[in-house]
């Protein structure tokens, strides 16, 4: 809350600002004449308004480049959970003993791929990746792809997650 304050305060400026400067157009535009004021308070009432419009770009440019550092920070948190879970991915076949066509199929099955989009993917029958996914499940312990699945979520809802468990291990 404490940071929104100076920000409401000086977009309440701004549009303070903004309505000195449009009303002063109009009026010129359309011939309407008000109270005259003296030119001194005129020229502070366009010295503020100046000075809120440039607050308001300092504020935005500001805000713009925290944004982005957030925005990068989230970007690298990504990056960084996709690859621990490429190495997470990456141990369990190993782990389980797969071959290199059974990895693929693995990786397939992982994305949410039917048997027939990984048999054309691979060049290769779908007799053939079924019995290749048969092989995957068997070996990983597992009756079918949620189960496959839901073996790797677990690991990576875990509080400590495998990577750690390498470096303990060291």
């Amino acid at each position: 809350m404490s940071k929104r304050i100076p920000v409401i305060l000086i977009l309440l400026v701004q549009a303070v600002c903004a309505f000195f400067f449009v009303s002063d157009i109009l009026s010129s535009l359309f011939g309407i004449y008000t109270e005259p004021m003296s030119w001194e308070v005129r020229e502070y009432l366009e010295i503020g308004a100046a000075v809120g419009l440039l607050l308001g770009l300092v504020l935005g440019a500001l805000v713009l480049r925290s944004t982005l550092r957030e925005r990068n920070a989230a970007q690298e948190k990504l990056r960084r959970a996709s690859g621990a879970f490429m190495d997470l991915l990456e141990e369990r076949f190993a782990e389980w003993g797969l071959t290199p066509a059974e990895r693929d199929v693995a990786l397939f099955a992982i994305k949410g791929m039917s048997t027939a989009e990984i048999a054309t993917l691979r060049a290769t029958s779908e007799g053939t990746v079924k019995a290749q996914t048969n092989a995957i499940y068997r070996k990983a312990g597992v009756t079918g792809r949620p189960q496959l699945l839901s073996l790797f979520i677990e690991d990576l809802l875990e509080e400590k997650p495998a990577t750690a468990d390498k470096a303990d291990a060291a």
